[in-house]
């Protein structure tokens, strides 16, 4: 079926009302090889393929559809590869995509399902999902907490651990493993955490944090200096607030070096783990996947993000049974994903993971 998951804008230049028959046929087989192989695209590799036209009249074709950008040569004997706008373009006018496999599903459920008991669990076996199954690195974003504090209680966990605990009104409960600040004596645990329950109770993550932060420089003299410390590294454990302090989870960068043509490109291997250090920018492009509806891709230059590593990005907001967006998942690798394969795997998780979301909060 003609891929209806996602809404984009048309690419920069040529569209597919430019291309008659045969130019849209060349270049679909053309796209459709190189997302298979990863090598660039003869004439004569189109010719053995079934188009019943002499290899000089294809490579014409290829020549009109190289002018109007949507293939490039890396060499000049060299056949043809699609561009970032070409991808573009075939993915959202070209590309057929199908159903999850009825095993991709059951796995997809039961993984998570086992690990549904825990929020960030879930969330990270989300991601690992999507790296086993789709052969490139798989993200998720946490969610903004926008729900109101209800408890917090932070436990001593041996000599140089704690355990900070939230509880949220809308029942959801998060845990955090922390590093426990020399000199924190069990009062100062219970000191901390009553600091804490008397001014965060109904207040947001990003309320809590600005008002705990203009009166925690007030309160040092009240409070046990170590005290006060944990109160900072607790806050600043849970997820919430700007993109800085919230938690981005990638799981299989070791697929992307599995890409065939990683051999011949390690620099852009390097940029895109470069790109995937970048939390701050990637939470950002994760953000914008929480505004679509259904799942969206980036390519390459189409975001400064990927425009020295040519990646591709394809993301899926998941939400709450009352469509309240929570985050967003997605995988991210070269530009030549099996995009037919990974977009509706992206949806499914996503569906999937919302699922199980709603059943914790509701």
């Amino acid at each position: 079926m003609t891929n209806a998951l996602f809404g984009q804008t048309p690419a920069p230049g040529a569209t597919l009302s430019e291309l008659d028959g045969r130019a849209r046929d060349i270049f679909r087989r053309i796209v459709e090889t190189y997302l298979d192989t990863g090598e660039p695209v003869g004439s004569r590799t189109i010719s053995r393929g079934g188009v019943h036209l002499s290899p000089a009249s294809i490579r014409n074709t290829m020549q009109d559809l190289t002018e109007l950008g949507l293939l490039g040569a890396p060499h000049i004997s060299a056949g043809r590869l699609p561009t970032h706008a070409g991808l573009r373009l075939f993915v959202d006018g070209l590309l057929e995509v199908g159903d999850v496999g009825e095993e991709d599903r059951r796995n997809i459920e039961a993984r998570l399902s086992a690990k549904g008991r825990n929020f960030d669990d879930a969330l990270n076996e989300a991601s690992s999902i999507l790296s086993g199954l789709a052969g490139g690195a798989g993200v998720v974003v946490s969610p903004v907490r926008d729900a109101g504090v209800k408890h917090v209680e932070f436990v001593a966990l041996g000599v140089d651990q704690a355990l900070a605990i939230m509880v949220f009104e809308d029942g959801l409960v998060e845990n955090r493993l922390m590093r426990r600040p020399a000199g924190i004596t069990p009062a100062a645990l219970q000191e901390a955490s009553n600091f804490l329950n008397a001014r965060l109770r109904g207040k947001t993550l990003v309320e809590a944090k600005l008002d705990v932060a203009a009166e925690l420089d007030r309160a040092r003299r009240e409070l046990n200096e170590a005290a006060a410390r944990l109160i900072e590294d607790g806050l600043a454990a849970w997820s919430g607030g700007d993109g800085a302090q919230r938690a981005l989870i990638v799981r299989g960068r070791a697929n992307l070096l599995g890409d065939p043509g990683a051999g011949a490109d390690l620099e852009r291997v390097r940029m895109l783990f470069d790109d995937l250090e970048q939390k701050e920018q990637l939470i950002g492009l994760l953000d914008d996947v929480r505004e679509a509806e259904g799942v969206r891709i980036f390519i390459g230059a189409e975001t400064r993000l990927f425009s020295l590593s040519g990646s591709a990005l394809i993301a899926a907001p998941y939400m709450s049974g009352r469509q309240k967006v929570l985050g967003a998942i997605g995988v991210i690798g070269p530009a030549r994903l099996n995009y037919a394969r990974v977009i509706p795997l992206v949806d499914y998780t996503a569906r999937a993971l919302g699922r199980l979301m709603d059943e914790k909060l509701g």
